[in-house]
Order: structure tokens, then sequence, then C-alpha cells
């Protein structure tokens, strides 16, 4: 959608398009409820608040405007009602932790990163085991320490703009998510409490 902002004669008429990214199918705007981020100070109420209306059957969108471009980002998170889990394949996620890319926690990213990144992912075509299986599958976690908020437009401002590059499409899926630290593994026995345990010796 493309606006005009026609002022008077002595300036020149602004050209403001408008882009939805998220919507996939036949959605529409009507099913879409507004995040304003000036309302919350922790990641964590936004997370409840955006699942709230999904769970409502509404559809979370957080607007994003400049003098040229607003941008109205889609959110595809789920509601969890009744739900235990949702199967989803580690390699078809790209994980964004405060303006940090990574791939199945193993290969970190700075957020310039983003295009190869996606570029990556979105032509594997099941090709390298560990990217995207298909275009279309893949999912993109965002996720702050507790008071990263503020940093979230600048982080989808620049994933939509991206996304838009490599692709030229706007079906963008993205979950707002908390990060789940994965705890390291055990020590090996010999470690623990300082007790050396002597193998048998075959």
């Amino acid at each position: 959608m493309i606006l005009f902002n026609c002022q008077n004669a002595e300036k020149k008429s602004i050209r403001i398009v408008e882009k939805d990214f998220g919507l996939l199918g036949k959605e529409n705007d009507s099913i879409a409820v507004e995040l304003n981020l000036s309302e919350f100070n922790d990641w964590k109420k936004i997370l409840e608040r955006t699942e709230q209306i999904v769970c409502n059957d509404s559809l979370p969108k957080i607007t994003l405007k400049n003098d040229s471009v607003i941008k109205k980002v889609y959110l595809r998170n789920p509601c969890w009602e009744g739900l235990a889990c949702i199967l989803i394949k580690q390699k078809n996620v790209i994980e964004i932790h405060n303006d940090t890319i990574n791939k199945a926690d193993e290969n970190f990213y700075p957020l310039d990163s983003l295009p190869q990144i996606l570029k990556r992912d979105l032509e594997n075509n099941g090709k390298n085991p560990k990217l995207s299986d298909n275009p279309e599958n893949l999912l993109i976690y965002i996720s702050y320490d507790k008071n990263g908020i503020e940093k979230l437009p600048n982080t989808l401002n620049k994933l939509t703009t991206s996304f838009e590059q490599v692709t030229d499409r706007k079906d963008l899926k993205i979950w707002l998510n908390e990060k789940i630290d994965i705890p390291p593994p055990p020590p090996p026995p010999k470690e623990i409490e300082g007790i050396e345990l002597i193998e048998d010796e075959k």
C-alpha cells in the first residue's frame, strides 16, 4: 500500500509506503491487536500480553514507522493453553537473543549478519542437515533479557529489511520467545566432589 501525504504547494508531497510482514494466506489486519511497546518495561510482560492476544484468536502486531515507511510486523506466537509442547525442528529455527544471532546454540553472529544468515537457511532446501529443510518452515525466535524491549524495534526493522532483501517476500514467521539456557552436561565421574575414580583394567 502506498499513501501520499500532500502538504502545501511549497513543500514536496511525501510518499509513504506501508508494508505488512507476517500475514499468511488470506489473513488481514482485521484480526490484529497492536502491541504498544512503550507500555511494557519487562520482557516477560510483553510475552504474557502476546499470548493473551493469540489465545483470544487475534494476531499480535508491532508497528514501526519512519518518514517514508510504515511496517506492520505480525507475530506468529502460538497459544499454549491446552498444549504441552509443539514439535519444531531446531534446524528450522534462527534465534536472536540480545542482538546476537545463533543456530542451535552453537554458532553466534552479530545482528548485521542477518542477510547472509537468512539467505543461507532459506536457500538450503535440505542440503545441509544443520540448516532449514524448507524455506516455508523457517522460524525466527527473538528474545531479550528482562529489560531489552527498547532494542526490539531496531531488531525487527533489520530483520524485515533483510528478509525482503533476500526473498522479495513478506511472509516472515517471528516468535517473541523466552530464552531458556541449556544447562551444561554433568562433569565426568572422575571430577565429582573431587573423588578420583579408578577404572577397572580390562
